[in-house]
């Protein structure tokens, strides 16, 4: 280091001691205590300010000035108009007879604290003091990832967030993969207000997304966690179906699984293969059907859907029966018309009695 250099730092250290001892406890004056110097050492209300924010400290100067500061935990920031501090949002405002006034920009938590004015006048030394508060909107810093877990599973979902004031931090189900009457399964039953959300056992009513709030004075913080319930197949009963022949027909099977399920179908105890057989199997993600474009005589019978994934299997049976047309005799009698025991219609004798009893009393009157 240079003769300068050694000059400097020589300067800055007699001018820190100077500041901390001789400004504030003059020569030949006694250290009073807290109580006795009051009127010199003032206490200013606390400056409270958000993160990122600028913040100003303002010193009154008063009398005629020899020396002036601002400290921060013993660090010099600025003495007069020199700069001690090396951090550049720190900077000069103001410095004249009636103010001394620096601001610190973007503030952040580690400019929180107490800090002090030191002024030498003539006829003796004061100090302004003032607290700065630093309020931090909440950021979650620790949440569970997307889960998969298996029915009947426990389920623990953790959120963490920081910010000042301290965040209070809730969860909620916010969209269930399944819809449901509230009064059946209501909501308000998966909410908490603690970092921690135990389910026990869970269930595929219970799967969705759940909704972390970190929130305090300033603003709040909101992320979300995804649970995916596995569970087997479950499929709905099937409904039989009858085809005249030669007609199309279609059995339709519908499964709820996750993930979701492969069909399988069956024709008494043979498996039945896509394209077989003029047989076509169209699959969607929850329901497979089994197409006939002509129903033969051999079409008909019992029919079993099995619908799989890896947590089981489930499956439902079908009956494909015959319809016959319908004759040209039934076609001109109509719906209401009665068979009788030899095939011939009833019901046009009936009408031509009935109506010769209405036309007797006018015959018999010529």
């Amino acid at each position: 280091m240079s003769v300068r250099g050694h000059l400097v730092a020589f300067y800055r250290c007699v001018l820190l001691m100077s500041l901390r001892i001789l400004l504030l406890v003059p020569a030949g004056l006694p250290v009073r205590s807290q109580v006795d110097s009051q009127s010199d050492n003032k206490v200013m209300d606390n400056i409270t300010v958000r993160q990122g924010e600028t913040v100003f400290l303002r010193c009154e100067q008063g009398d005629i000035v020899t020396h002036t500061a601002w400290l921060n935990r013993s660090s010099i920031l600025y003495a007069g108009e020199e700069k001690w501090s090396v951090d550049h949002r720190v900077s000069l405002v103001t410095l004249n007879q009636e103010e001394f006034t620096i601001k610190i920009e973007d503030v952040d938590m580690m400019d929180e604290g107490q800090y002090v004015c030191a002024v030498q006048t003539n006829s003796r030394p004061r100090t302004t003091s003032v607290h700065v508060l630093v309020q931090v909107p909440p950021k979650i810093i620790n949440l569970s990832k997307d889960i998969v877990v298996n029915e009947g599973s426990n389920v623990t979902l953790m959120c963490q967030a920081s910010g000042k004031p301290e965040p209070s931090i809730s969860w909620k189900l916010i969209s269930s993969s399944e819809d449901r009457h509230e009064d059946d399964f209501p909501r308000g039953d998966l909410a908490s207000d603690e970092e921690v959300l135990e389910i026990t056992s869970i269930s595929r009513q219970r799967a969705g997304t759940y909704e972390c709030s970190a929130v305090n004075d300033i603003d709040a913080d909101v992320q979300t966690v995804d649970i995916t319930v596995n569970y087997a197949p479950t499929v709905s009963e099937g409904r039989d179906v009858g085809v005249t022949p030669g007609q199309r027909g279609v059995l339709e099977c519908e499964a709820d699984a996750v993930p979701e399920a492969d069909f399988e179908w069956y024709k008494d105890d043979r498996r039945i293969f896509n394209g077989l057989d003029g047989m076509e199997i169209v699959n969607s993600p929850s329901v497979s059907k089994l197409m006939f474009f002509n129903v033969t005589d051999g079409d008909y019978g019992n029919y079993t859907c099995v619908a799989v994934n890896k947590l089981g299997s489930s499956n439902t049976s079908f009956l494909l029966y015959v319809v016959n047309e319908p004759t040209s005799s039934t076609l001109l009698q109509g719906p209401r018309a009665v068979q009788d025991g030899s095939g011939g219609a009833i019901g046009l004798q009936s009408h031509t009695f009935l109506l010769f009893i209405v036309l007797l009393p006018l015959l018999l009157r010529f």
